[in-house]
């Protein structure tokens, strides 16, 4: 048995104990391994592509501003029936077809500073070294046979199906068919010889797992899920397809005549990157995926019985999010309502689509998307509400020396005297415990909770200022210039702060905010977040310090025409890649 120390919650990239293939024990303090699916490459990448990116992404950058060393791979699945059909259609050889998509989905990902440090194909040769010996491993401890399989098979989910997983539908002719009840895709009935996985061996295993680590799934919501289908009797898995039927994969180890199922070799992938199988035990005892709801059971049941049976650790968590859809409706290329991110990234700035899709995205429920949400979000909390307090704080009118104005605790004391009010301190208060609270949402990859709590908080700064109105102030008066910098003083902390917690979010855009500030790169760390020092008595770095060079408005607003159209905003043709078109 390979688990986690069950007395410890599994926080992203705390120190994991557990039992490595050498048989020694494992402690990786202050690392983590972070992964995204890879994304299949029978379609361009659409928005339910880039939100997994971005949701890891975040994390990876949240780790790093902690000082944590993070490896974050992404990357893509190439082989599969899918994929030979679909090359088949472009008239293309498969590794043309998947190296041109493959491209697409980087070009994407690059757009939208998704800071992979590992970028993983399945054509590529040391994966299939990975899967070859994974393969041999489980079928040299007997969990690998040869039978027949006869069931219900999805060619476009590259599932296999019980019976209870299929219903009865009517194509577009009119004609009966089956589908699969997850995805409504068309299923047809196999009878051929395959190598099987021992799945059904795992069920108490799985169970064991899930008991011994309750964070192991999350959210709660799909933890609950999975348990429900461990009541049931698992059967055994089909992990191979006769090579007359799929050329297109890696061939079965020892038998040319069959090809590794898709899936078992897809999953591979996280070893593969890892470093197996010389090298894998330091980034695998510290492995986070983050999958798509539609692919829960390939993560949480198959791929945690195929790792057990490897003797190899099951990941440290499946973090789980819903989908997006658009106008209320699936994304689907037949409907024409599938988002481009290029386009839309065209539209409405990097960082603009990086909060819109953070800032909106729940784990547990699907989201939808159209053009007017977006523009209606990014003009509220990006353009007017942190862009304008950022305008005020550093106005010449208001901060003439454009320095970070000095604080006077007499006229901001601690207690609540002098011309502070009770919403003041309040403010305050919230401010200050901000950090730990967005923490904690990142942690649990809650991240539009996180981004709620900064929101309120813009919002509560922005009050204080308005309240108090420096601009109204005399400057000449010694009380009321020293009330001023203290008002604006604050201002400009709470600032600091905010850009401070965004950048895993809006990374161009917290960057451009802080070096308005006058903060240094080496002065934008977890460790850096203290708050208002000068009001607590202490030595603050950024007093009286200049601010940086104006570059102008922080985000600008965005036009509204009022509809909800799904066409691009501003987007010249010459200005989107060719790969994309």
């Amino acid at each position: 048995m390979v688990y986690c120390n069950p007395e410890e919650k599994p926080t992203l990239g705390s120190a994991v104990w557990v039992k490595s293939t050498t048989g020694e024990v494992c402690k990786e303090e202050r690392s983590i391994y972070i992964t995204t699916p890879i994304f299949y490459v029978n379609a361009s990448p659409h928005l339910g592509h880039l939100y997994s990116a971005l949701l890891a992404d975040c994390m990876h950058r949240y780790k790093l501003l902690q000082g944590f060393r993070s490896r974050f791979a992404t990357g893509t699945d190439e082989h599969g029936l899918k994929i030979q059909q679909a090359a088949d259609m472009a008239g293309e050889d498969p590794l043309t077809f998947c190296t041109s998509v493959s491209q697409r989905f980087r070009q994407v990902f690059g757009r939208c500073d998704v800071s992979f440090t590992d970028y993983i194909r399945t054509t590529e040769e040391r994966h299939r070294r990975a899967v070859e010996h994974f393969w041999c491993v489980l079928r040299d401890k007997g969990l690998i046979y040869k039978g027949s399989y006869e069931g219900w098979y999805s060619t476009p989910d590259e599932s296999f199906l019980t019976p209870t997983q299929v219903a009865d539908a009517v194509d577009t002719l009119g004609q009966p068919i089956k589908v699969s009840l997850e995805s409504g895709h068309k299923v047809e009935w196999l009878k051929e010889e395959n190598y099987m996985f021992r799945l059904s061996a795992f069920r108490t295993q799985l169970l064991d797992w899930l008991r011994r680590n309750p964070r192991a799934i999350q959210p709660d919501h799909f933890l609950q899920v999975v348990l429900r289908w461990l009541q049931d009797d698992l059967p055994d898995l089909s992990v191979s397809r006769p090579r007359s039927r799929l050329q297109w994969g890696i061939p079965v180890p020892g038998d040319s005549e069959h090809t590794v199922y898709v899936w078992l070799d897809a999953l591979v992938n996280y070893l593969t990157v890892a470093g197996y199988p010389d090298d894998h035990d330091r980034w695998w005892c510290v492995a986070h995926h983050i999958v798509g709801k539609d692919i829960l059971k390939f993560h949480t049941i198959h791929w945690p019985a195929f790792l057990l049976g490897a003797e190899l650790a099951p990941p440290r968590s499946v973090h789980v999010h819903s989908h997006w859809t658009v106008n209320g409706t699936k994304m689907s290329k037949s409907l024409g309502n599938v988002v481009d991110p290029f386009e839309r990234t065209q539209a409405f700035t990097t960082d603009g689509l990086r909060y819109f899709l953070l800032r909106q995205g729940v784990p547990d429920s699907d989201c939808d998307y159209t053009d007017r949400k977006v523009i209606k979000l990014l003009n509220a909390e990006l353009a007017d509400s942190l862009g304008g307090l950022l305008n005020r704080c550093t106005a010449p009118a208001l901060n003439p020396n454009q320095t970070y104005l000095p604080f006077c605790t007499q006229s901001f004391p601690r207690n609540p005297y002098g011309r502070a009010v009770p919403e003041d301190y309040h403010m305050l208060d919230a401010v200050q415990s901000l950090p730990a609270l967005v923490e904690r949402h990142y942690e649990s990859l809650h991240v539009y909770k996180a981004l709620e709590a900064i929101a309120s908080c813009v919002r509560q700064t922005n009050g204080f200022v308005q309240r108090h109105a420096p601009w109204k102030l005399n400057r000449t008066d010694d009380g009321e210039r020293r009330w001023l910098n203290s008002i604006i003083y604050v201002a400009l902390e709470c600032l600091r702060i905010y850009g401070t917690l965004l950048q895993p979010i809006v990374p161009r855009l917290a960057d451009r905010l802080l070096s308005r500030l006058g903060v240094r790169a080496d002065e934008r760390n977890w460790a850096d977040l203290e708050f208002l020092l000068s009001y607590r008595g202490k030595c603050c770095p950024f007093q009286g310090r200049k601010l940086g060079h104006n570059t102008g408005v922080l985000f600008n607003r965005l036009d509204d025409p009022g509809g909800d159209e799904q066409k691009p905003r501003n987007v010249k043709k010459n200005d989107h890649p060719k790969a994309l078109n």
